[in-house]
């Protein structure tokens, strides 16, 4: 839903336009205190070893836990990746650290090779993102582990509406209700109005994206587009990390590093952790996982629509209320303003609230563009909205449950006003497109 991974899809007037394998390797080598150490499951579908070396069960488990080698490859794939040796933890197929070389019939087995699409991994493997990606790193997200450590974040998050499933999978929207970070070159605290818009796809593959605004130590404002993934059966997501900072700043290093890192949500789904690294040197890791959305699935649009046509009917009416600009200053695509979003109403085919939160992160200057994210809610329901382009020529995505009472605008044929004066922000009306 945004233009590739740090890259902005739109930007707008400092008016305020908000807008908006496969063998068996049970009976490995046995743990250290009596119980058995468990090796790469059969691969499900797959064929078994014809007189193969079976895996070792990696590394003996100390304490009598069991060690976990590779978890089962997908049907079909005949243990593709499996193996399990050298003892780290593989899922989805992915042996640990290696494994039993040869013994399966079929597809790849015992150590390196790719886990199957949409199965998780272990964390050394590099990431490859489905194509349709368009936030970096397109070629694969490297291990940040990889790297050298940034700096951490822990964000609060106050709430999370629950969108349903909509017509790119099931969505979630996480509200970032502020947050700290450390690290030896960064120091600097969210601020609250952030937005983490987490999708699950149907074979349990996570994508999200979500965007913060951070003050460092010394007052320079930084803004922060974070994309991530993460293989099914896997909570630490892996992200790309996107930055844009003042050109005069000291902290201008951010707007040319190469970063990956990895996010995290507790159980209580209260607080969010972002440890973010510098890749640049790192070393691509020997296994990979692809990233594959499923078979006749839609994906979901990482960029601003450029889809051009005339007002048709009215849909309906927002009045957006707004906060105070701020300003990041001329950057690398720009000179970058946001506005906050802090409330709002929404009368017509739709009827309730805008969402505090989210903002139009503007481009201001020669050809102004807005891109304005942020969520309506209408009596249980969420809209996701995002209404961006240069001024006359507004264009919205929306995302909303695909069997609830605003199905209709997730066919994404419509156009916007311009932003006009409103209450305490903007007025904005959306039509269909002729």
């Amino acid at each position: 839903m945004l233009s590739g991974c740090g890259s902005s899809g739109g930007g707008g007037s400092a008016t305020g336009g908000s807008s908006t394998g496969g063998s068996s390797a049970t009976g490995g080598t046995s743990a250290t205190g009596g119980a058995p150490a468990t090796g790469g499951s059969s691969a499900t579908g797959g064929s078994s070893a014809t007189g193969g070396t079976s895996a070792t069960g990696g590394a003996t488990a100390t304490g009598g836990a069991p060690a976990t080698g590779g978890a089962a490859g997908m049907a079909g794939n005949h243990g593709r990746g499996g193996g399990g040796g050298g003892g780290g933890v593989g899922v989805g197929g992915k042996g640990g650290a290696g494994g039993a070389a040869g013994g399966t019939t079929g597809s790849t087995g015992g150590a390196g090779g790719s886990t199957p699409a949409g199965g998780a991994s272990g964390s050394d493997a590099t990431i490859v993102p489905d194509p349709s990606w368009a936030c970096g790193m397109t070629k694969g997200i490297p291990s940040p582990a990889h790297g050298t450590l940034v700096f951490r974040a822990s964000l609060q998050v106050t709430a999370t509406q629950d969108v349903g499933a909509t017509q790119y999978g099931h969505r979630r929207v996480l509200d970032i209700g502020g947050g700290t970070v450390t690290g030896s070159k960064l120091q600097a605290t969210v601020l609250k109005g952030g937005f983490d818009f987490e999708l699950t796809l149907s074979n349990g593959v996570v994508e999200l994206e979500q965007i913060d605004v951070l003050k460092a130590s010394d007052g320079t404002l930084i803004y922060l587009r974070t994309c991530g993934v993460a293989p099914s059966g896997t909570s630490e997501v892996r992200i790309v990390p996107d930055f844009e900072v003042a050109t005069s700043s000291s902290l201008a290093w951010l707007n040319t590093g190469t970063f990956a890192g990895t996010r995290t949500v507790d159980a209580a789904g209260t607080t969010m952790e972002l440890d973010v690294y510098d890749v640049s040197a790192a070393t691509a890791a020997t296994s990979s996982v692809t990233i594959a959305v499923p078979s006749g699935a839609k994906p979901q649009p990482w960029d601003c629509s450029t889809m051009t046509g005339g007002k048709g009917a009215s849909v309906f009416t927002e009045n957006v209320t707004l906060g105070s600009s701020l300003s990041i200053g001329t950057s690398k695509r720009g000179n970058r303003n946001i506005i906050p979003i802090t409330g709002g109403s929404v009368s017509g085919k739709v009827n309730g609230t805008v969402v505090y939160g989210g903002g139009d992160y503007q481009l201001v200057g020669g050809t102004t563009k807005l891109d304005a994210r942020y969520v309506i809610s209408s009596n249980g329901d969420f809209v996701i909205v995002r209404n961006c382009g240069p001024i006359g020529a507004l264009v919205p995505l929306f995302e909303t449950r695909a069997d609830g009472p605003y199905a209709f605008l997730n066919a994404n044929n419509f156009v916007s006003s311009d932003p006009g004066s409103g209450s305490g922000g903007v007025s904005i009306t959306f039509y269909e497109r002729q």
